[in-house]
Parts: C-alpha cells; sequence; structure tokens
C-alpha cells in the first residue's frame, strides 16, 4: 500500500458510504411494508443498512483466492486483503457513532419515575439472550458500558423532558448553569445555544474512543508504512531490520480466517432466540440485505465503472466493491445491541437466520459477479 495506491483506492471508502446509506433507504421501506413494532424500527434500519465489511470479505477472499487458477491473477489475495483492509476504518466509524446512537433503547422501554426524576431500566427479560460470542468480536464489552449506555440518552436530551433535563441531566451540563452568583443576565449572554450545548453533550457521550480497535489500528499502522518509504524499507523486504516482525504476523494471519469461521459457527450454534420483530419483517430485511441490495449493487458498481470512478481492469477492486452489497449484517451490531440493552434477542435471531440464508445467496451472487465482471 502506498501514497498512489491510496489516492487510487478512494472509492473503496466511499463505497462503504453508499452501501450504508441505500441500505437504510431499503430499511425504512421494509419497516413501511412490514410494520415490525414500533419500538424497533430504528433496529429494522439498522439491520438492513450495516453489512459485515471486514471478517467475511476477508474469509471469501481468502476462498477464492486459494487456487492458482482464480480469476484475479497471481496477487489476489495481498490485492484483495488490501482492498478490504482499507475499507474497514470507515465501517468501524459507523457503528462506533451513528449505529451506537441509532440502537439507543426507546424511551418506551423505560419508566420516568417523577417523585425522584430519574430514569429507570426495566430489568431484562433473560440473562441468557445475550449472544456468548459477543466478546469475541468485541472484546470487554462488560467494561465499555457506562452510565447513559442502555439509556434512551439522545431523546432524554433533544425531547427536553421538563421533569428530567434539570434534575437527572444536572450532570452532564443540560441546564447550562455557570455556577454561583451569576446575574440572569450574564448567564444568557455567555451561556451557550440550546441546540450546540445538545449536540455537544452527545458527542462527549459518543464512545469514539472505541473506534481504535485492533483491525482498525493495523489499517492505520499499515497505511503509514505503506505511504512513507524509509519506514516501509524498514519493515518490509529480505534484508529488512523489522522482516522477522512481518513473517510472524503473516504466520498469525493465516489463523484469521480460521478463527472468524470458528466465531460464526459458535453464533449458528447458539440458534435462533426469541424474537419479537416478527416473522414478515425478519424475512423482510433478509430479502432486502441479502437480495435486493446486491442487485442494487451491481447497478452503482456498473455506474461508477462507467464514469471512470473505479481502478481500470482491476477484476478484484470490483469484487471486494460488490461484496460490500453481498454480505449479511455486521456481526458487531450484536455486539452494540448488547452495549445498549435494546433488542438484544431480536439481533441474536436475526443474525443466525442472515448468515443461515447468506450461504446460499452470498454463493449465488459470487457466481453472478464472476460472469459479470469480464462485462462491467
Amino acid at each position: 500500500m502506498t501514497l498512489e495506491n491510496i489516492m487510487q483506492w478512494w472509492f473503496i471508502p466511499v463505497n462503504v458510504l453508499v452501501t450504508t446509506f441505500v441500505g437504510c433507504i431499503l430499511g425504512y421501506i421494509v419497516v413501511i411494508i412490514c410494520r415490525p413494532p414500533p419500538q424497533l424500527n430504528r433496529f429494522t434500519i439498522v439491520m438492513t443498512a450495516f453489512g459485515n465489511t471486514g471478517n467475511l470479505p476477508l474469509a471469501v477472499v481468502g476462498s477464492v483466492c486459494h487456487t492458482k487458477d482464480n480469476p484475479f491473477g497471481a496477487h489476489c489475495h495481498s490485492r484483495g486483503v488490501a482492498y478490504v483492509s482499507f475499507a474497514q476504518w470507515v465501517a468501524v466509524i459507523l457503528v462506533y457513532t451513528l449505529v451506537y446512537h441509532m440502537m439507543e433503547p426507546p424511551m418506551e422501554f423505560y419508566e420516568i419515575v417523577e417523585e425522584e426524576t430519574e430514569i429507570e431500566e426495566q430489568p431484562p427479560v433473560n440473562d441468557a439472550s445475550r449472544p456468548l460470542l459477543v466478546d469475541a468480536e468485541w472484546p470487554g464489552i462488560e467494561d465499555k458500558e457506562t452510565e447513559h449506555s442502555k439509556t434512551p440518552f439522545i431523546a432524554r436530551i433533544f425531547n427536553s423532558i421538563s421533569s428530567v433535563s434539570q434534575g437527572t441531566l444536572s450532570d452532564i451540563d443540560l441546564s447550562g448553569e455557570t455556577g454561583g452568583n451569576s446575574s440572569p443576565r450574564s448567564i444568557r449572554c455567555l451561556a451557550e445555544p440550546k441546540m450546540v450545548r445538545r449536540v455537544r453533550i452527545v458527542a462527549e457521550q459518543t464512545p469514539i474512543q472505541h473506534i481504535l480497535q485492533p483491525p482498525t489500528i493495523a489499517s492505520l499502522l499499515a497505511i503509514i508504512v505503506g505511504t512513507v518509504p524509509q519506514i516501509k524499507a524498514f519493515v518490509f523486504g529480505y534484508d529488512a531490520p523489522l522482516s522477522f516482525v512481518t513473517d510472524s504476523l503473516e504466520i498469525l494471519a493465516g489463523a484469521m480466517v480460521p478463527s472468524v469461521m470458528l466465531i460464526l459457527g459458535g453464533i449458528l450454534a447458539e440458534g435462533p432466540n426469541d424474537s419479537t420483530l416478527g416473522l414478515r419483517t425478519t424475512i423482510g430485511i433478509s430479502v432486502a440485505r441479502l437480495l435486493v441490495l446486491p442487485v442494487l449493487g451491481i447497478g452503482i458498481v456498473t455506474l461508477a465503472d462507467k464514469l471512470n470512478l473505479l481502478v481500470h481492469g482491476d477484476a478484484m477492486y470490483k469484487f471486494v466493491l460488490l461484496l460490500q452489497y453481498t454480505t449479511p449484517s455486521a456481526i458487531l451490531l450484536g455486539a452494540i445491541a448488547s452495549l445498549r440493552g435494546y433488542a438484544v434477542q431480536e439481533a441474536s435471531a436475526l443474525l443466525f437466520w442472515q448468515h443461515v440464508f447468506a450461504l446460499f445467496s452470498l454463493s449465488l451472487y459470487i457466481v453472478i459477479y464472476f460472469r459479470l465482471l469480464s462485462y462491467i
């Protein structure tokens, strides 16, 4: 990976954003048609919009490039891994910002106690509903919980619940008081606008620090090393001083795909939990994510190629772009659901059925992509 590569590959992270935007539109259509329970409307949109752009595409690339007669040439695996890794940092930022807040528990899940001016969380129905392998996808998730992670935080901020905003939310400075003996006029002059204050509070409660997970750190380090020739020569090459480090990392990387498959297998082994989402909505999300979105992806990638936005003549580049539209919902969404205490059983059940159906839809579309790559 070099600076020139990054300039050429700019459409890969943009495609992640396009995939998410189109998926949100499809999710909204699913909400309109299938009519899930009102408290699961945002959950339906999230599960339709955000796919697995990291681990599963890496496994697919490794499988496709396993033989020498693959359709992508001699450097199939190295280029495929580079393309998939370059997309991961965008997906991680989206998950820890947009998805984190979209998976906020609805106000209906909580009881506002006016006498004590506090919000009490309803006890979980079944502690076993938490996916057993969430920790494998997000290590130390239990340590990431905060006082607001399982509360309708944004709803309380922007709805300005009078009985709560001045009392319960005083610890997050929603009232904007500057304290002490200041006059009311000085407070009005110095206080920041109410909307700006609310946006600032939400930004402060966003777990942006968790973005630096190991895959993201590895991607950032790869970009830095690849764009600085002096560092690259120090790390890569037969006579490089740190060549033993790259050799060791290459050995560890060989275990990545089997490990991912073990995690997926463990999730499927748990089976589907009881879900209030409904059969119609479950089928609607699966069809939209696994069947409709890939068709739209073919059109988007073809249009981008006609507009000369893609790397010319690189079939693997186009294949990775198409894969971003084809994978089931991200496993990390189950970890976010567990962290926020929202739709945990529904996320577990939906991930189970999506990955079962993806065995057929993913295989079908990979065959279609192989046919189409010679034309687009």
